[in-house]
């Protein structure tokens, strides 16, 4: 058995024949990039409402009459959010951030591509009002503020006026309301004060906010997704949102941000382990093969699979997996015991050092470099998180004259394993157009793909649940909920381990050793702490620390370990703390995930903080 993985930055025609040539291959082992990202909203949407993806478009925020940020740090992960928000802060939108950390891109921002504040420093402040959320209490939040919002609407029927909810958007769109109204009426504000780590009265006054606009979005990152309820969450925003008719209307709707180029992209034209029956008939009509109709891998279940020796093969279409993966111990010791592993790559990275018995990497075309095939000049495509579709033509000259473009690996590759075929390889690589008119004939959405994608600016798939049609088992929006309001049982001792990235961090790849908005230079063995959580434990800024997982039940405890990181007292929710990304992957054992996507729980750990082993003893 073999593992296919993809990166979010595929072309959607690299992605459209690596998922043919696997299927054809006889599997759907599918783990990619979205698994350890965004799977909860892939997963937690569909059963709200209808589609895996977010609602909204670039210009719903010029209508927007409020906008939330939850769970996400747009100026080092989403940069080019930060000018829509700009944007809307200066026409007095209020932008509500509810994140552990403080962050300076959700605080104010200078454009760079205005001269003026660019000469003479100016910022434009982006967060109206700025909430610590404690590390995993996002749920209590939400169900916070959807109680303030079921307060106001019984206030104002009281007083004779129309109430708060959206009576007829609940009445004709949605199913399940009686059962969500129990759940939060069960939800007391003792319990969801101490879950979240807010105060009744600033829960309160976030819902007020809320109350009082006509037109939401909701934006959220994987804040919200890494967790193991990663999917509860994202069904609460969306809940929260359908109370008062925020989805389907303009300038409203839920936003989940997504950091590669395409990992939207790969999943809309077939990378997936749960293929549905239109997409594998699809292939059977156009192709005439039959692909396989089980259920893959995702990403935990290939690295589970590597380590039993049931899968001996890993190909991977870019990324560095190894790396990415939680639990580093157990994945990599998984790598180590392949008998195949074969890496396309425009860069080297740390995965491709982990060696199977035999292992290869095969240099490839980057999206910026001149792909010439035999009608001449290719271009390739993305989707965005707005579902807009693009076109991008490279304009370099090729690293080398030897490198081949991805589509033309893979086909390669297909020819060389696949006997008796039915896929035309050698006419699909010579002019990409032919690829995206097979995308069309299986994916009717696109359809005239060749023609709109050459419009400036590229179209916009439609999305049936912008236009309020909800494609779920029974054509509804619907009210979905999730029992309680903690992550993990609470243990006084212990504290939620976030990780996070470094300003000039991209995914897994540090391009420095400065994370100059949070003051960190030159290193990133450090650690995020609340000064009163530092106070509580004996500690001192600077101090140094180890850190443990909390979970007496796992089998390598003792190795789940971080030795001498520096504390930094820093203004994080109390109760929480931060550390980066991959290093803190240590702490994150292979079977903490949620359990409905899959996703590993990069952003929820228990851990203790400790005065290190390690470190000097204090002076006289």
């Amino acid at each position: 058995m073999a593992e296919f993985y993809t990166s979010g930055r595929t072309s959607n025609e690299a992605a459209f024949l690596y998922q043919l040539f696997v299927r054809a291959y006889g599997t759907n082992n599918f783990p990619d990039c979205s698994n350890m990202c965004h799977e909860a909203t892939s997963v937690g949407l569909p059963e709200s409402i209808g589609v895996g993806k977010g609602t909204v478009t670039l210009e719903d925020f010029d209508h927007s009459d409020c906008i939330f940020c939850i769970g996400h740090n747009p100026g080092t992960n989403h940069p080019r959010m930060l000018t829509t928000l700009q944007e809307a802060s200066k026409r007095g939108v209020p932008i509500i951030a509810i994140n552990p950390l403080r962050e300076r891109g959700l605080e104010r921002f200078t454009a760079p591509q205005n001269p003026v504040e660019m000469l003479t420093l100016e910022s434009t402040p982006i967060a109206s009002s700025y909430y610590l959320v404690k590390v995993g209490g996002d749920i209590a939040v939400l169900k916070g503020m959807m109680k303030t919002l079921l307060a106001l609407d019984a206030k104002s029927l009281a007083e004779g006026g129309a109430g708060v909810l959206d009576r007829e958007f609940i009445a004709v769109h949605t199913s399940g309301i009686e059962a969500l109204l129990a759940d939060i009426e069960a939800a007391s504000w003792d319990a969801i004060e101490d879950a979240s780590g807010l105060s009744r009265s600033d829960i309160e006054a976030i819902g007020n906010v809320y109350a009082k606009a006509n037109r939401v979005i909701i934006n959220y990152g994987m804040g919200i997704t890494q967790h193991r309820h990663g999917t509860g969450n994202v069904q609460q925003i969306a809940n929260l949102l359908m109370l008062r008719g925020n989805i389907g209307r303009e300038g409203a709707g839920i936003s989940p941000l997504r950091g590669h180029s395409n990992v939207q992209g790969d999943r809309t034209v077939g990378i997936t382990e749960i293929p549905n029956k239109a997409l594998l008939d699809g292939i059977v009509r156009i192709f005439g093969f039959e692909p396989p109709r089980t259920k893959g891998h995702n990403a935990i279940e290939a690295i589970e699979a590597i380590r039993d020796r049931r899968s001996k093969a890993l190909i991977c279409l870019g990324g560095n997996l190894a790396v990415a993966m939680s639990d580093p111990k157990a994945t990599f010791e998984a790598m180590r015991g392949l008998d195949l592993a074969v890496h396309i790559a425009t860069k080297l990275n740390r995965s491709h050092l982990l060696l199977a018995k035999q292992s290869f990497i095969l240099p490839c075309l980057g999206r910026t470099e001149i792909d010439i095939q035999a009608s001449g000049p290719q271009s390739v495509t993305v989707e965005d998180s707005m579902s807009m579709v693009h076109a991008s033509r490279g304009g370099l000259k090729p690293a080398s004259e030897h490198l081949k473009s991805e589509p033309a690996i893979i086909a390669a590759m297909a020819m060389a394993t696949l006997s008796n075929t039915t896929v035309r390889w050698t006419e699909l690589i010579a002019d990409y157009n032919r690829i995206r008119d097979d995308i069309e004939a299986v994916f009717p959405a696109f359809k005239d793909f060749n023609e709109r994608i050459r419009h400036p600016g590229g179209f916009r798939l439609r999305n049936a649940a912008s236009e309020r049609e909800w494609l779920t088992p029974n054509k509804k929006a619907n009210f979905l909920l999730y029992p309680g309001l903690e992550e993990d049982p609470p243990n006084a001792e212990a504290l939620m381990l976030t990780t996070i990235r470094s300003h000039d961090q991209y995914n897994t790849t540090m391009y420095g050793l400065n994370d100059r908005y949070r003051g960190i230079k030159g290193r990133r063995d450090v650690i995020f702490v609340n000064e009163q959580d530092l106070s509580k434990r004996g500690l001192n800024h600077g101090d140094l620390v180890d850190v443990s997982i909390d979970d007496p039940n796992d089998s390598v405890l003792s190795e789940r370990i971080m030795r001498g990181l520096t504390a930094v007292a820093y203004k994080i929710a109390e109760g929480s703390v931060a550390a980066y990304y991959p290093e803190a992957n240590v702490l994150i054992a292979l079977d903490h995930y949620d359990t409905k996507s899959g996703t590993p729980s990069y952003k929820s750990t228990p851990v203790h903080i400790r005065a290190s082993t390690n470190a000097p003893p204090p002076e006289n």
